[in-house]
């Protein structure tokens, strides 16, 4: 029998919204009948679980997720025609739950495939709601004999060996990999040219896009040939349907036809997308109006005032400059350039009265007692306290404004600046906060070029320097980075040239503000690890880091 010349497939790139069953099913549906007429497509490509949208946790639990997932199946059999769907799903087998891709044509499954590999590292914990699958599958569309792996699959390399040795003779694999700083990279370098390499075949990955919580997925969909080669790269943070042809010659051998490769972003440039999608799409699919923020004329609130503009547009931004004793006319005139610069909503509010009422009522208990943090903090509640009012009447959600050094380390306060539904830049250094601000000023000026150059501060006392409190950032965010992303002790980061003394003076406050961080609010993660879902320190410990 001989093999067709062509075999036309189109990856799905798709920002699905977990829990929605019947509104991801309707996407679906919608992808592959688009995918049919207008691209005269064979096979069409979802992402890993896009009809439960990914990752569904807990949710999986739930008898109801269990009833709507069925109907899904059964309307993706009914309405899709005249096109191979291949779809990520959670399986259920009577007290079992799959990790599962489904193969349909004209209401027929075709086949089903188990995902085999199940993460369970840093932000996965697949183990805890699904069972492995333990056999390869191979479909034949249109002839050609496909492969199909689901996400984990591929990064390890048994499966793929599974699927060549039963008749593969291309890898159709659909993912949810969530964004991190040069995860494309790995993808394609280490991944994909391992498992071409392995199995002499072709490989279509197509990828999620969306925020959901604290993970961004970035898309990057890509095809690579059996040598390595990356022949088509769909953009990253873009919704799209990518059209991939896959020419097959009479003994079956598969070679994909080169089309569009859209180039790797920059490290600065992938990372500020992703903080741009994910708070998009945190406010978007929880149906706020609108965001507001306070904005201090500081490095920090100026970036994450940029990325709110960048992602929800100016009308649906408000900022809220807050001035006191302590802070400068520099900062109240770089925040209200900024606002101006954006087009935002912008109104000054003065903490002085609210301040003064809270010292005089605090009068007998602070009474022998010298100025120091409590004063401090007492400023930056007052600001939350008005934040959250006006969030609260116009439904708008509130942004706090903090950096993961901040945060590492505690410089920030309780119930004040760390007040708020959602922390773009919480996964963010502070030497990377000016490498973004730096980014996006040299695109369009959004940021005043004093605010980046001017030395932090939080200007809650006279003249305060972040360096009165903690080291130069130059130093912090190495030892920081060493600590959490490396697990690197203090004899360990302090070989690398640093003194031993602050290694740990820094590391012990890391340890010290976990409480803090277990009620910070959410936020966009972009590192190797980050402070939630990939960072599991207890409160309460007795440990000694050396």
């Amino acid at each position: 029998m001989s093999s067709p010349t062509q075999l036309r497939c189109v990856m799905a790139q798709l920002n699905l919204v977990v829990g929605d069953v019947d509104g991801n099913t309707s996407r679906i549906v919608a992808a592959a009948h688009a995918a049919r007429d207008r691209s005269k497509a064979d096979v069409v490509l979802l992402p890993e679980l896009a009809v439960s949208g990914y990752p569904p946790e807990d949710l999986l639990f739930h008898s109801g997720m269990r009833l709507q997932v069925g109907s899904s199946l059964e309307r993706l059999q009914r309405e899709v025609r005249g096109i191979t769907l291949i779809a990520g799903y959670p399986e259920y087998d009577g007290s079992r739950i799959f990790n599962s891709a489904i193969v349909i044509r004209d209401g027929v499954v075709l086949a089903n495939h188990r995902k085999a590999c199940l993460p369970n590292y840093r932000v996965f914990d697949e183990k805890r709601y699904f069972t492995p699958g333990t056999e390869p599958t191979v479909v034949a569309i249109k002839g050609v004999k496909a492969g199909v792996l689901v996400c984990e699959d591929v990064w390890d390399p048994e499966p793929a060996r599974q699927a060549r040795a039963a008749g593969a003779e291309v890898l159709l694999i659909i993912n949810a990999s969530p964004y991190e700083v040069d995860k494309q990279t790995q993808r394609e370098r280490e991944v994909g040219r391992a498992r071409v390499a392995e199995t002499g075949i072709p490989l279509v990955f197509v990828n999620l896009i969306g925020g959901q919580d604290e993970l961004v997925f970035d898309g990057n969909s890509f095809v690579m040939d059996a040598g390595g080669e990356v022949t088509l790269r769909a953009p990253a943070f873009t919704e799209g349907l990518y059209v991939v042809d896959l020419a097959v010659d009479a003994s079956g051998v598969v070679t994909p036809v080169p089309g569009d490769i859209v180039p790797l972003q920059g490290q600065e440039e992938s990372v500020y997308g992703a903080l741009v999608q994910g708070t998009r799409d945190y406010v978007d699919k929880h149906g706020f109006p609108g965001v507001v923020l306070g904005l201090s004329g500081g490095v920090d609130s100026a970036l994450t005032l940029s990325i709110a503009v960048d992602a929800l547009g100016a009308d649906r931004v408000h900022s809220v400059a807050m001035p006191s004793r302590y802070t400068s006319q520099m900062s109240q005139e770089d925040a209200a350039a900024q606002a101006t610069l954006l087009g935002v909503k912008h109104s000054v509010i003065s903490i002085e009265g609210m301040f003064e009422a809270t010292l005089a009522a605090l009068q007998q208990e602070f009474a022998g007692l010298p100025p120091d943090t409590a004063e401090e903090n007492i400023q930056s509640r007052c600001r939350g306290v008005l934040l959250m009012g006006i969030s609260n009447k116009t439904g708008r959600m509130l942004l706090t404004t903090g950096n993961k050094s901040e945060m590492s380390v505690g410089y920030a306060t309780l119930y004040g600046d760390m007040a708020g539904g959602f922390a773009p830049i919480k996964d963010c250094s502070k030497l990377l906060v000016y490498r973004l601000s730096a980014w996006r000023n040299a695109r369009s000026p959004v940021i005043p070029q004093r605010v980046i150059e001017r030395a932090p501060s939080a200007e809650l006392r006279h003249d305060q320097k972040d360096t009165d409190s903690l080291p130069p950032y130059e130093v912090l965010d190495p030892i920081l980075e060493a600590f959490i992303e490396e697990d690197l002790s203090v004899d360990q980061i302090a070989a690398r040239g640093f003194d031993r003394q602050t290694v740990g003076r820094i590391l012990a406050l890391v340890k010290r503000n976990e409480y803090k961080r277990r009620q910070a609010p959410p936020g966009v993660r972009v590192s190797g690890r980050a402070f939630g879902r990939d960072w599991r320190y207890p409160i309460t410990s007795g440990y000694k880091s050396r």
